[in-house]
């Protein structure tokens, strides 16, 4: 499938060719200057300043690409030793500032999608500087995932999003934005193993089935339920196609599978000429949208996919990363440009 075909030559060693980068140099030295401390943190400026794995891996795979080694290894050394938990490869979700004692981890559990962008990021890091250790770390990782947040549901092999506190009695909660193809592609040829293939084939047909409302979208969170039937969005989260779920049609593009019926979705709802403006989320019980217009990044991911839709091979006219007024939303305007670059070369 898709998916797991192979991946385009884009962090060679020292013995390839490296293509141009695909982030311009003044956008990522922005990035850093606004959003990356000098210890290795990325501090997410719409949350209390708070930092998550999901943010440095994303950090972490942005300096890969930009041949960053110095950026690439302070953002490595604090996650490594502020995130680290103490029984496996994976990382701590969350970090809180707290200005007298420096701030600590308060919740121990992982973030899926962090992890696999750690892990992807490592991977690629080690294929670029030829640095076994980093490929090392990264292979550690991508077992854990396997051991640790990997699931059967009925006749569906699933990716949990934590280690703990998504296995309910009777559902299981899923989060689709974690289905992080690309990364899962680097993983599984780290780390062998048939059980990759049934999940990403069971979670194409999960984003496949798991849509919603007026466009047929993806939900931030489902519920999967353990003895069939149809998945919904999940109890405890508002029922939305909102700041996780964009997330889906960013990396099924990435991955080379761009007309999805879950990105195709997204176009349709982005590009919906009832709106007055790009909306940036909506409500599948009453189809509302966002009062507001959608974040530069957000119009960053939609440029991706509607490009995707037409199979397009022009760069998108990307809203400008200056635009972008907090963290999450500069960070999605750069990995739309990453993920424009990887799916264009590996459709040539």
């Amino acid at each position: 499938m898709p998916a797991f075909a192979a991946p385009p030559n884009t962090s060679p060693g020292r013995a390839g060719l490296d293509p141009s980068p695909p982030i311009e140099a003044e956008h990522w030295r922005a990035f850093c200057a606004r959003f990356l401390l000098a210890e290795g943190r990325v501090v997410d400026t719409a949350n209390a300043g708070i930092s998550h794995s999901e943010g440095q891996g994303w950090a972490l795979l942005c300096a890969e690409q930009m041949d960053d080694r110095e950026t690439f290894d302070r953002l490595l050394g604090w996650t490594r030793r502020v995130l680290a938990r103490p029984n496996d490869a994976l990382s701590a979700w969350r970090f809180r500032p707290d200005g007298a004692r420096g701030g600590a981890v308060d919740d121990i559990n992982n973030a899926t999608d962090g992890d696999l962008m750690i892990a992807w990021a490592l991977l690629r890091a080690g294929r670029r500087w030829e640095a076994p250790g980093l490929t090392a770390q990264g292979t550690a990782i991508a077992r854990d995932v396997l051991r640790l947040l990997v699931r059967e549901v009925g006749d569906e092999t699933v990716l949990l999003p934590g280690a703990a506190g998504f296995e309910q009695r009777e559902h299981i909660v899923i989060n689709p934005s974690y289905y992080a193809f690309p990364a899962l592609r680097a993983l599984a040829q780290a780390v062998p193993d048939p059980t990759w293939l049934r999940l990403a084939v069971d979670g194409v047909a999960l984003l496949r089935r798991a849509r919603f409302g007026r466009w047929g979208l993806p939900a931030d969170w489902v519920a999967l339920p353990r003895l069939g039937g149809r998945p919904a969005p999940a109890p405890g989260w508002p029922a939305r196609f909102s700041y996780d779920a964009l997330r889906v049609p960013l990396y099924l593009a990435w991955a080379g599978m761009g007309r999805e019926p879950a990105a195709a979705g997204a176009a349709r709802f982005w590009t919906d000429p009832q709106h007055q403006r790009m909306p940036a989320w909506t409500d599948f019980a009453s189809d509302a949208v966002s009062p507001y217009q959608a974040s530069a990044g957000i119009r960053s991911v939609a440029q991706l996919t509607i490009g995707r839709q037409s199979e397009s091979t022009s760069q998108p006219r990307w809203p400008s990363p200056n635009e972008a007024q907090d963290y999450y939303s500069a960070v999605l305007s750069l990995l739309a440009r990453l993920a424009w670059r990887d799916s264009t070369l590996a459709s040539i």
